[in-house]
């Protein structure tokens, strides 16, 4: 029987001890015991000292550290090694690296230097994964297998022969045959139609556009092929240490690989974020919000976060004093239940020496960086227990497809300035910043315990999914849906008769023209009733909407379409039907975000100050955590709901309100 989410909120990071001498391994021993470490990250990058040559393994350094960890009570998050084979590979198995769309074959000297559709590749780490799990399936530190690295992250599509051969497979066990591939692809346009299977090809470079569904479904293969080398270690471990749990690491929202296709084959959601000091706190939050949802609110664990400044941007400024625990607070209000480092031990060498680490070049504990990560694993010590295992509810939801994303992203599609992540930013920000709690689903996600569903640019109808939305509107839910939605089924072909497709009977609407603006042009919306009464700037989009049903709040002012419906809603069912024509305004989508929340019944977690996020985790007893984050730079007072509350970081009772200093944080549970 495997275990369970660690019972304790997990800190420390990814740990790097074969490149230090092994005096330094004890002096790390000791500064995580001084930062309250309880988990490490090892042998992310260890493939080529556990293999110097063909079959011949060596573990003795890795024993070393695997005993250590478990003499000082650090649990062992142990990597399979695979992210990054060993150079002797690259010249047995040449075919093993990766090729560009160009035709380039990549080199070694980097990392992630493999093809994933690579026999070799994937036969010598199935041999690596098997040594490592026979040999420390038994072992204490063991705790969670790691597989790989950030997959995708520096290769994210091969276009190798193997990956053309693998491609075909893949085609035929999709479509069955090639009439079907070619109904599904539009293979009649431009004399594409394909006679042979060994005919198809990866939508490599040629003379113009490639073929749309072509492009489509290679960037889902492309997915399912990063996945399949994931299962492909996972099968493994599972057959060896069922009881150990599988992880590995996403970063955010990244576009080549389609994480809700991923989620179910992992124990833990990982996440690795690393935000520019810049970003708000609302576009933090929102990725935090995306790993939660993943398992359906399950607890995730930030893998890889940066203690201060990175070394990949074009300038690496330092994390201002506070902004590391504000962000990991972030995390944990939004659901994790582990924060961790890259990395431990800053490198002496190697293309991350720069960037930053628990233990900095000085290598003692007598610094801003480390004193800094001291208190907070002190911190979350102290709080684990009160918020360990416990879960955020949401009542809202914003839909996102991955696959949606890559076919609306087409290089040929009717707007280069449509970007669909953008667009589920912009919908998730006035929520964020009314305290609003929000999970990001899929389409054909069960809806019946949400009450708001807000769907950016759902241009990609996959089957069932009208259905799902009309089921959810007509017992009594509130849909906003935007421009350019309902165009075409799954296999990126449009949806004849009319705009917006099978959402038309929903919407209530029949749009005639859709209408992409250059960056030189805008309108304006009119509401002249209503709590949003006003005239709004709008941009990038408009459209000839004729009204089916639906009710006009908003017109647009100018252009031929002047007076024409911009914004509307329809009663269908018991709920009701919101559509937006245009890009509206951050006021205009402020105002209609609150207005939708109240129609919808949803309240913010509480009303506080600008600046102030809170959210509130409930625990299995059901009693509540509230995480207050302060983003300003000035103290803010909050009032509190009516009771008394338990500091969580100080253990003092509260009651009526509570200040929060700037750049600070508060944790409250509920008596």
């Amino acid at each position: 029987m495997q275990e369970p989410f660690p019972a304790t909120i997990l800190y420390g990071g990814d740990y790097n001890p074969e490149q230090w001498p092994e005096d330094v391994w004890l002096e790390d021993m000791r500064l995580m015991k001084l930062a309250n470490v309880n988990m490490a990250s090892i042998n992310i990058f260890s493939w080529a000292s556990l293999e110097p040559a063909p079959e011949h393994y060596q573990f003795s350094q890795l024993d070393r550290i695997m005993d250590m960890l478990a003499e000082n009570d650090i649990a062992a998050n142990l990597a399979t090694a695979t992210a990054s084979p060993p150079t002797w590979m690259s010249r047995l198995y040449p075919n093993m690296l990766p090729v560009t769309r160009e035709g380039t074959r990549l080199s070694h000297g980097s990392r992630q230097h493999y093809c994933p559709n690579s026999v070799d590749f994937r036969r010598e780490a199935a041999e690596l994964v098997r040594r490592l799990a026979e040999r420390y399936a038994t072992h204490p530190a063991l705790k969670l297998w790691h597989v790989n690295n950030e997959y995708g992250c520096h290769v994210s599509a091969c276009y190798c022969d193997q990956c053309a051969a693998a491609f075909r497979k893949w085609l035929q066990a999709r479509y069955d045959s090639l009439d079907s591939l070619n109904v599904a692809w539009g293979t009649d346009f431009w004399s594409q139609h394909y006679y042979a299977w060994e005919d198809v090809l990866p939508p490599r470079i040629s003379p113009t556009h490639s073929n749309p569904g072509q492009v489509l479904d290679y960037q889902r293969f492309m997915s399912d092929s990063l996945l399949e080398c994931y299962l492909t270690e996972a099968r493994i471990l599972r057959e060896i240490t069922p009881e150990i749990p599988i992880t590995t690491n996403f970063m955010g929202a990244f576009k080549p690989v389609d994480y809700f296709a991923w989620a179910p084959h992992l124990d833990i959601i990982s996440n690795d974020s690393y935000p520019a000091n810049t970003v708000p706190a609302w576009e933090t939050a929102i990725t935090d919000d995306l790993m939660h949802s993943l398992k359906g609110g399950q607890p995730y664990l930030l893998m890889e976060q940066s203690p201060s400044q990175v070394n990949w941007m074009q300038q690496n400024p330092h994390k201002r004093p506070g902004r590391m625990r504000v962000l990991s607070y972030q995390n944990l209000a939004h659901g994790a239940d582990g924060i961790m480092f890259f990395q431990w031990r800053q490198s002496q060498a190697g293309a991350e020496k720069f960037h930053s680490a628990v233990v900095t070049h000085e290598g003692n504990e007598h610094n801003r960086i480390f004193q800094q990560a001291a208190q907070l694993g002190a911190e979350l010590k102290q709080l684990s227990a009160d918020v360990v295992g416990s879960r955020t509810a949401a009542q809202v939801a914003i839909l996102m497809d991955w696959q949606n994303w890559w076919a609306i992203e087409y290089p040929q599609r009717p707007s280069n300035r449509l970007h669909y992540w953008e667009q589920i930013k912009t919908y998730y920000a006035p929520l964020h910043g009314l305290n609003v709690a929000v999970d990001l689903l899929q389409p054909d996600s069960d809806l019946t315990n949400y009450r708001l569903v807000v769907a950016p640019l759902l241009y990609m109808l996959r089957p069932g999914v009208p259905k799902n939305l009309e089921k959810f509107v007509e017992r009594g839910g509130i849909l906003l849906t935007t421009y350019f939605s309902g165009i075409v089924d799954q296999n990126d072909r449009v949806a004849l008769g009319g705009y917006p497709g099978e959402l038309r009977k929903l919407l209530g609407i029949h749009v005639e023209e859709f209408d992409p603006w250059t960056e030189n042009m805008t309108n304006q919306i009119v509401i002249e009733e209503g709590p949003l009464l006003g005239t709004y700037p709008c941009t990038l989009w408009g459209e000839v909407v004729h009204l089916e049903g639906a009710r006009a709040i908003g017109v647009f002012a100018n252009d031929y379409y002047a007076m024409g419906p911009a914004l509307t809603v329809h009663q269908f069912g018991q709920g009701q039907a919101y559509y937006v024509a245009t890009q509206g305004s951050n006021e205009l989508l402020a105002g209609l975000m609150r207005l939708l929340c109240q129609q919808a019944s949803v309240s913010p977690v509480l009303n506080v100050p600008n600046g102030i996020e809170v959210t509130q985790r409930v625990r299995a007893d059901g009693r509540v955590v509230y995480f207050f984050l302060n983003h300003t730079d000035k103290p803010e007072v909050v009032a509190l709901p009516a009771g008394k509350f338990t500091s969580l970081l100080n253990g003092k009772e509260v009651e009526r309100q509570i200040e929060i200093d700037e750049r600070d944080v508060a944790v409250l549970l509920a008596q």
